[in-house]
């Protein structure tokens, strides 16, 4: 069974989402636990309310479900209603109709994690770090990413208005955005003299596809080095994280997951016909996250990259889809990923490296990169 990250990797304005079946009843604990309670609540109400037309038994099931989930405190945890439940198993098959961008919890505001670049999000000014603080005027205090989602995103051609606070700012602006459908392409690749730069702005069902060419181009073109940039990189789909890194690492675990029981399982390394040792500088920024952490995590703990920037997001939760007998679903974290030696990225993050801490931005990271390669023993 796939699992997400993100970005609800974290969240799903990317609608990068897997789901499963589930019974209905595998969510409630045994009644020794208060499910006898919520039952006698549940027929006390149905027989006793005096107004029958207000007992409706599907907005009850609802709320009793949204009030469990919200019991648990978990920022990447929420209820879904058939409709959202719907949307958020559409897939992910490298377009969708939105604003474009990722958004994520941080400080328990709605924030976002990165807009896609020329979506109608980065063209009307949307930032990293921007906190979401209404939506269509509903104010977002205490609502989780899934929701959030829910609300921002819609069809193309269609409009959303967001009360916006950019980082570092105190004012607040309204910024409406008009809805289109984004093409994504999640691999963009260019020379820079000998050192090959790699922008991987997301991971989709695609990305390893897209990054084979790529690499066949770094050796056509006698690149010494590479970059991998993934700052501002929300994550994505487990699997495609795991098929990148096996273009680099040759042998291992690149990921580790351990459930609620303690246990623990392992993704290591697949079988990849292409494949370079190339040294490497990994960017990454305060809004890498999910997938990019489980990445520059992978490569770190292997010394197989140097990462450079600042710490990661820290977003390290296992977060799956549960569909329930009426259509609606749980999106429940389930798990937490360890990288290769263990360390736990949930409100950690990767650091980066010894000496690799940057307060450069932009380009300027980018040729910091390129001169720490250049300077390197071959």
């Amino acid at each position: 069974m796939l699992k997400r990250f993100n970005s609800a990797a974290i969240a799903a304005i990317l609608v990068i989402s897997m789901a499963a079946s589930f019974a209905a009843g595998c969510l409630f604990a045994p009644p020794d636990q208060g499910l006898e309670a919520v039952n006698e609540a549940w027929s006390i109400i149905s027989r006793n309310y005096v107004d029958r037309t207000k007992v409706n038994s599907s907005n009850m099931s609802a709320e009793a479900i949204r009030g469990m989930v919200a019991a648990i405190d978990d920022p990447y945890s929420a209820y879904l209603s058939p409709e959202e439940f719907q949307a958020s198993t559409n897939g992910f098959q490298g377009k969708f109709e939105g604003i474009g961008a990722t958004v994520g919890i941080k400080n328990d505001v709605i924030t976002i994690v990165a807009p896609i670049q020329d979506s109608p999000a980065d063209k009307a000014g949307i930032k990293p770090g921007d906190a979401i603080l209404a939506i269509d005027g509903q104010s977002t205090s205490g609502m989780g990413v899934e929701q959030a989602v829910s609300l921002i995103r819609g069809p193309k051609g269609t409009s959303v208005k967001l009360l916006v606070q950019h980082e570092g700012e105190t004012v607040t602006s309204e910024i409406t955005i008009v809805r289109a459908e984004i093409q994504l392409t999640s691999v963009s690749f260019s020379m820079k003299g000998d050192i090959a730069y790699i922008r991987i702005s997301h991971f989709t069902e695609q990305t390893d596809k897209e990054l084979l060419p790529v690499l066949g181009n770094i050796t056509q073109n006698g690149a010494t080095g590479i970059i991998i940039d993934l700052r501002s990189n929300p994550g994505g789909i487990l699997n495609s994280v795991v098929d990148i890194a096996s273009h680099f690492i040759k042998e291992g675990v690149i990921v580790s997951t351990v459930d609620n029981k303690g246990r623990k399982e392992t993704l290591s390394v697949t079988p990849e016909s292409t494949t370079t040792d190339l040294p490497m500088v990994v960017l990454t920024d305060n809004y890498s996250a999910s997938g990019s952490e489980v990445l520059a995590g992978a490569f770190q703990d292997y010394g197989r990259a140097t990462i450079a920037g600042t710490r990661t997001y820290g977003k390290g939760s296992v977060d799956q889809l549960f569909e329930l007998s009426d259509g609606s679903g749980v999106y429940l974290t389930i798990g937490r990923w360890l990288t290769p030696k263990g360390r736990m990225i949930e409100g950690q993050g990767i650091d980066p490296d010894p000496g690799a801490a940057l307060t450069l931005t932009g380009d300027d990271a980018v040729q910091w990169a390129i001169d720490l390669l250049h300077n390197q023993p071959h």
